[in-house]
């Protein structure tokens, strides 16, 4: 599948200015933003300011997302207003995003006067048009906060695969999607009390009504072939009725002409991009309609999560046709985050809030890394922590600043600091101009990722120009003045151009090259070089990553999440890690705990963190790796006794095979602990 038109069309820079607003998915205010979310909004940033430079008018808005019945029961267990609330936390956010230099021109809040008078705007609109229905449904009410339950509200036993304590709409354990009043023994979330049915009258939009025209456009090229092939998986169940309201309390906008009925957090946080956009507008004079209204010729462009697309892709294209305003171009999704090719873990320290990177490491490190990663795709992205110090030492300190830190020194202090008019290698700086128009591509493409490699590949080759040439020998000889000026001058240059190409990416560090190199960086300076040229006095312009300030990062989000623990919620070991679900005593009585004895341990070659233990059942012996290296040295377990699960299925492992699993408590690391049984017990002895 091809993408939109204008992408396509942007392929190569035109004379023709073009009007583009974009958007990223709007952060929810009951939390921190951390580094999941600042993969979008990096993403994003990185395109928008590439567009910049293009000389294309663009306009970058957001917005939190400020309603809902989560942030109104999360107001009243803080003691303050909802308002109060989500003011304190729009500042947090917009100070975190701020120091890492994303652009916004507008970051507003759902909770504004612009998002209501848009959101009842559009409801009259589809009312008028009778896309809106009514019927009663039955929900699961909370006797004891006298509230009706939004489905993440109730918990309870899976209708399909009888999983415990799962969320009133979906199952993690088998993926079933099921109603709130289908889950068996429902609890209320919010009192802990069973919530009884109760009938409401809601209100529906009428989505089936726009099929065909969803159908048309999802398959038009404004959407990457992933997630148009996902919806096709709605259509092909049929689309359904969506019910828009929500009954008091609730914290949000009133349906107009429904007294206590409210509108559904979901409806009014896309039109938050209109809101957010309409306040920049009134702000600094800009011609709102010409970008929204049903002929703009303007470009309309959303950056989401692959989570939310539903929403994006289908309800929002809906509601702005029924209501007679344009759809979007299109609407990019990107995957999630994970870290160490791991879910993000509050307990590891790896659900890294923004503010605590902030605290230890450059906020353009994580730029890079991104963007080094970043795909047109909707694939996840593993920040691995290690990859992420070396390629970032590697990459910008190690080739790109290398380039100028190993030519200025001679410039400034040889040559009064001015660059040669001659150009010493032309073949070698053609190449590097010439590859300006096939980075636009790629930025324009969002494959920024190949991008990255592109440009590291001309800076391996700049710096191999210099080493070749050797100007610290050169220098020596009286003769070769000239010839060290024009060598060195010429590094300076194409370390001018690749910043060039990196200011996307990086624009703090393009700011001090700029303060080093006496000039602005513009993207058509990449066709030119500085002849003549006069530059000032050469200063660090970035530092390598130490792990010890990534390993303080890591501890440090660990005590953040001991700090964040409610009063009520258990304290010690059941803080982090919480008693499972309730099982039955048939289910216990499968597993076959037996006492063993370690006849044996020993290291694993090329295994950081596993044990190879020799275990005695009592007549029988077997092997297992355990992960319990960092917390016992194995002259330590050899002749203990230990308890193992004797019937766990045995697992291939790389290093051979494990025939068991040996039990130990603690939250890891050298705080571990394998279970001793008492003197008395025998190898083979159940635990029962």
């Amino acid at each position: 599948m091809s993408e939109s038109t204008p992408q396509a069309n942007a392929q190569t820079a035109t004379a023709d200015k073009r009007k583009i607003l974009v958007t990223c998915a709007l952060p929810y205010a009951n939390g921190s933003i951390h580094l999941g979310h600042l993969l979008e909004h990096i993403q994003t940033d990185i395109w928008v300011r590439f567009q910049r430079m293009r000389g294309n008018e663009t306009y970058f808005v957001c917005a939190d997302d400020a309603h809902g019945t989560p942030i109104m029961l999360k107001a009243q267990e803080l003691g303050i207003t909802p308002e109060q609330m989500i003011d304190g936390v729009r500042e947090e956010h917009m100070a975190d995003f701020n120091d890492f230099l994303i652009s916004f021109d507008n970051y507003h809040s759902t909770h504004s006067d612009e998002n209501r008078e848009f959101a009842s705007e559009i409801y009259n609109k589809l009312n008028a048009a009778g896309h809106i229905k009514t019927r009663t449904i039955s929900q699961l009410y909370d006797e004891e906060k006298g509230m009706f339950l939004p489905d993440r509200f109730v918990k309870g036993t899976c209708p399909k695969c009888k999983s415990e304590d799962e969320n009133g709409d979906s199952c993690d354990n088998c993926g079933a999607t099921y109603s709130p009043t289908e889950v068996i023994n429902p609890r209320s979330v919010v009192s802990g009390s069973t919530p009884v049915l109760r009938d409401s009258e809601h209100y529906f939009f009428d989505l089936p009504a726009f099929e065909q025209m969803l159908k048309d456009w999802t398959t038009g090229g404004s959407l990457q072939e992933e997630m148009a092939n996902k919806l096709n998986e709605w259509f092909e169940s049929g689309l359904q009725q969506w019910d828009i309201s929500r009954d008091a309390p609730y914290f949000g906008f009133e349906i107009p002409g429904a007294p206590g009925k409210f509108f559904y957090v979901w409806l009014d946080a896309p039109i938050g991009y209109m809101g957010s956009f309409k306040n920049l507008c009134d702000r600094e004079n800009i011609d709102f309609d010409s970008y929204w209204n049903e002929n703009s010729d303007a470009e309309l462009y959303h950056f989401i999560g692959k989570d939310i697309i539903y929403f994006h892709s289908l309800f929002w294209p809906a509601m702005l046709e029924g209501a007679g305003y344009r759809k979007p171009t299109s609407v990019y999704a990107h995957g999630f985050v994970t870290v160490n090719g791991a879910k993000m873990s509050k307990s590891k320290g790896t659900f890294i809030k923004g503010r605590t990177y902030l605290d230890h490491l450059n906020p353009e490190y994580l730029r890079y890394y991104y963007a080094a990663k970043l795909t047109n795709r909707i694939d996840d992205l593993d920040l691995n922590l290690e990859d992420f110090a070396q390629r970032v030492n590697s990459d910008l300190v190690g080739k790109v600043v290398n380039i100028a830190s190993r030519c200025a020194s001679f410039i400034t202090k040889r040559f009064d600091g001015m660059l040669s008019s001659n150009v010493e290698d032309q073949a070698l700086a053609d190449e590097v101009m010439a590859a300006g128009d096939k980075l636009a591509e790629l930025y324009e493409g969002r494959e920024f990722g190949k991008a990255m490699r592109e440009i590291m590949a001309l800076a391996d080759k700049v710096n191999e120009y210099i080493a070749v040439k050797e100007p610290w020998q050169l220098v020596k000889d009286e003769t070769k003045q000239q010839e060290v000026q024009d060598i060195c001058s010429l590094g300076i240059n194409l370390f001018r151009i690749l910043m060039i190409y990196l200011k996307p990416v990086l624009p703090a560090l393009a700011e001090k090259t700029q303060g080093f190199l006496n000039d602005e960086l513009v993207w058509d300076g990449h066709k030119a070089l500085l002849k003549d040229h006069q530059i000032n006095k050469f200063k660090a312009l970035m530092q390598r990553i130490e792990m010890d300030k990534v390993n303080e990062m890591i501890e440090a989000s660990k005590e953040s999440l001991a700090t964040e623990k409610a009063a009520p919620a258990p304290t010690g070991p059941l803080a982090d890690d919480p008693i499972a679900p309730e099982i039955q005593f048939d289910d216990f009585a499968k597993i076959d705990l037996r006492v063993a004895k370690i006849v044996k341990a020993e290291h694993v070659e090329k295994a950081d963190k596993l044990l190879r233990l020799e275990l005695d059942l009592g007549g029988e012996t077997r092997q297992v790796f355990a992960g319990i290296k960092s917390a016992y040295q194995p002259e330590d377990l050899e002749g203990k006794l230990t308890v193992m699960v004797a019937n766990l299925a045995p697992r291939k492992m790389r290093f051979g095979m494990s025939e068991g699993m040996v039990l130990a408590a603690g939250p890891g690391g050298k705080d571990l602990w394998i279970l001793n049984p008492e003197e008395g017990a025998q190898p083979g002895m159940r635990v029962k």
